[in-house]
């Protein structure tokens, strides 16, 4: 006989305007955008755009390279004054305009290699405005645990807040 395992969700740290939970190994971040899905979309996959909103507050984001097809590259670099650069990489896995794509998401920590893993961000339409679901595929309950011990909940949601301000400059 097989046993059903489910995935329990437990809050982490969500926020007025979003979501953080986390199922079995994957860390999930929502939050509803008061702009349309393509301009959404945009803002994640233009080069031009990213930079205006890409990392926590008094972070500056280079995009060294971004190539939004399946197996095309993507490379940030992170720059702040209190800190070395941190560089994110990956691979776009796949594309679907303007509903979602998902890529690889790595970087690199000192003394212990490159981290991360595949993640999916899927953009629902909701009529003029635009559900964002960002789900980090982590693996294992540690992973995740390391992931948000870093800080990166509170850095996503300032991202997510600087993207907020962006979208609506139209």
């Amino acid at each position: 006989m097989g046993s059903t395992m489910t995935a329990t969700r437990i809050d982490r740290g969500s926020t007025p305007t979003t979501t953080i939970y986390s199922e079995g190994g994957d860390l999930v971040f929502e939050r509803t955008f008061d702009a349309p899905r393509e301009r959404v979309w945009k803002a994640f996959t233009d080069p031009e755009i990213v930079p205006r909103w890409w990392g926590p507050h008094g972070t500056t984001t280079t995009v060294a390279e971004m190539d939004v097809r399946p197996g095309g590259k993507w490379r940030y670099v992170s720059s702040a004054a209190d800190r070395d650069d941190v560089v994110f990489y990956g691979e776009y896995l796949s594309i679907t305009p303007p509903e979602g794509f998902e890529w690889t998401f790595m970087f690199d920590v000192e003394g212990v290699g490159p981290q991360g893993g595949p993640e999916s961000h899927r953009f629902e339409d909701l009529g003029g405005k635009t559900r964002v679901i960002s789900v980090g595929h982590m693996g294992s309950t540690e992973m995740l645990e390391g992931a948000l011990a870093s800080g990166m909940a509170k850095g996503a949601i300032e991202t997510w807040d600087r993207l907020e301000a962006v979208l609506a400059e139209g």
